[in-house]
């Protein structure tokens, strides 16, 4: 499991396949580089929609979350053996925001980082949506709704199998619009499926307007408490608070899933992309590029 090895120093130690610190100073040197590390995805991130274009704003506002899941000591995961039997499984159920995950995933040798300058070319591994032929992927998506329902099928079969792994899934808020969404909420709670972790991207914003002024989802947290879930509020954009949230999710016992609502910004990092909904699909160009270029290299989480 690679988790910040080529950059972290400090008293730290490898435990059941987690990285654990020792003391506040060597977790703050952790938060540092964690924050470090987003400012670079975002940056790879611009670079490949210059180039094939792509969601970008909606890979923006998930940075935080699939860094901490990668970098953060969360997942277990080995990119030398993608398919290892005890890797957590992570769902990237909102596909247009894959785009920051594969940056993550070249960046820890799931694949060379030279397909980063192929993304959506003609024959290329990394499309604009995710494709489970991509070493580190789980499975296809892109289809809002579905991921989640696949990742409820994985919990399932570990828990008949035996297995330990978790089972993690990132939802859209926009997604939860989805009737297949609640029809999985119930077969989870149903099912008792305690290995199984949702989040959703809670950045108010679907495709072209606010989320609440297409379909209200609010109250969200009760919702998902009533559909038999544990349920977690936090900021996506804070390292602490998520790292906080998934303190001892492995020792869940209580035969209820668990939603993490990530109250998120759509198109974090660049000002004039911030809470936009025009710019869901929308590219930067000319001074813009500079301008995006200028913010992300000055931005502090």
């Amino acid at each position: 499991m690679k988790v910040l090895k080529k950059h972290m120093s400090g008293t730290r130690k490898m435990k059941n396949n987690m990285l654990t610190f020792e003391n506040e100073q060597t977790m703050n040197e952790k938060i540092s580089l964690l924050k470090d590390k987003s400012r670079w995805v975002r940056s790879q991130v611009l670079d490949m929609c210059l180039l094939g274009g792509g969601h970008l704003v909606s890979s923006f506002s998930c940075v935080e979350i699939i860094v901490a899941l990668y970098y953060g000591g969360i997942l277990k995961f080995d990119s030398k053996r993608p398919n290892w039997d005890k890797r957590d499984r992570f769902i990237m159920s909102k596909g247009h925001g894959a785009i920051s995950l594969y940056a993550v995933l070249s960046d820890l040798g799931f694949f060379s980082s030279d397909e980063l300058k192929n993304y959506c070319q003609c024959g290329c591994l990394l499309g604009s949506h995710p494709d489970v032929k991509t070493p580190g992927l789980e499975a296809t998506t892109g289809s809002l709704g579905h991921g989640i329902g696949v990742a409820a099928g994985m919990a399932l079969a570990a828990k008949l199998d035996g297995k330990e792994h978790m089972v993690i899934t990132l939802l859209g808020d926009g997604e939860t619009t989805e009737g297949s969404v609640w029809e999985t909420a119930m077969f989870a709670s149903k099912r008792k499926l305690d290995n199984l972790v949702g989040i959703i991207d809670r950045n108010q914003l679907c495709v072209t307007d606010f989320t609440d002024d297409c379909m209200g989802l609010e109250p969200l947290a009760d919702k998902w408490e009533s559909f038999g879930w544990l349920v977690k509020e936090i900021d996506g954009h804070d390292f602490n608070g998520i790292l906080e949230a998934f303190k001892d999710f492995r020792l869940n016992k209580t035969g209820k899933p668990l939603m993490i609502i990530a109250n998120t910004t759509k198109g974090k990092g660049v000002s004039f992309m911030e809470n936009d909904p025009l710019w869901h699909t929308r590219i930067p160009s000319g001074e813009q590029i500079e301008q995006a270029k200028k913010e992300l290299r000055s931005q502090k989480t």
